[in-house]
């Protein structure tokens, strides 16, 4: 069976389908980006279990759970400079921000070896240049990265996140966190943590993306001064 693009939609092994397959409010969405962010759910559709990067059920909401979730994440980024995205298991959000924000130069930050080796091959088939892979963990990169922005889904509690991420932003850079409807609790939890660490001006935002669909919380922290402890 296809549908009015000519493809078939993405199923899971259910039988299921994704009901924002063929939705041409996508296109409109992701823009210039389009064909990047097309190839990249593509390549998770046919590989993404198999490979061990999601679950079965995961293949019919990968637009809705998964990419236009961490598209929603973007507007918060800068144009340019450097991105970083901590734990970039399956590429999210990084391969989306690399697509949505090609004057940045994207790098994703992973320990596992399976999880980069698939970063690489999606780098590839898609056609970004703007993005590097590192395979390590956030803390073994203090010093070696200077980040405009830092980025992270599903990595961590905030409290614990900051302390990853803090070091490998400039001051003055941001610290952009995709979370659940829990995160205005998080965000007063840590704090103390963010004292410490000089983090200024948290917020949490509500992000939509496509009409109909719940909004993805984003919360976003400055790096205030020149140091402060991370210990």
């Amino acid at each position: 069976m296809v549908d009015e693009t000519g493809r078939a939609p993405a199923t899971a092994d259910d039988g299921s389908s994704d009901p924002l397959e063929g939705d041409p409010r996508l296109q409109v969405f992701f823009g210039e980006a389009w064909p990047q962010v097309e190839r990249f759910h593509r390549m998770l559709v046919e590989q993404g279990e198999l490979r061990g990067l999601i679950g079965p059920r995961e293949v019919a909401r990968l637009w809705e759970r998964h990419l236009l979730n961490s598209a929603a994440v973007v507007p918060f980024l800068p144009d340019a400079g450097v991105i970083v995205d901590v734990g970039s298991g399956a590429g999210l959000p990084g391969i989306v921000a690399a697509a949505m924000r090609p004057a940045a130069d994207v790098v994703l930050v992973e320990p596992m070896e399976r999880r980069t080796a698939w970063l690489e091959d999606v780098v590839a088939e898609t056609g970004l240049t703007n993005v590097t892979v590192r395979r390590a963990r956030a803390q073994e990169l203090d010093g070696a990265i200077e980040a405009d922005a830092v980025t992270a889904r599903a990595v961590a509690a905030l409290d614990k996140l900051f302390r990853l991420t803090v070091p490998l932003v400039r001051p003055g850079g941001l610290v952009v966190a995709l979370k659940g409807s829990r995160a205005r609790d998080e965000l007063a939890s840590a704090a103390a943590v963010m004292r410490r660490l000089r983090l200024t001006d948290g917020a949490v935002h509500e992000a939509p993306t496509l009409a109909g669909l719940e909004p993805t919380y984003v919360v976003t922290a400055v790096r205030g001064g020149s140091g402060g402890g991370v210990r």
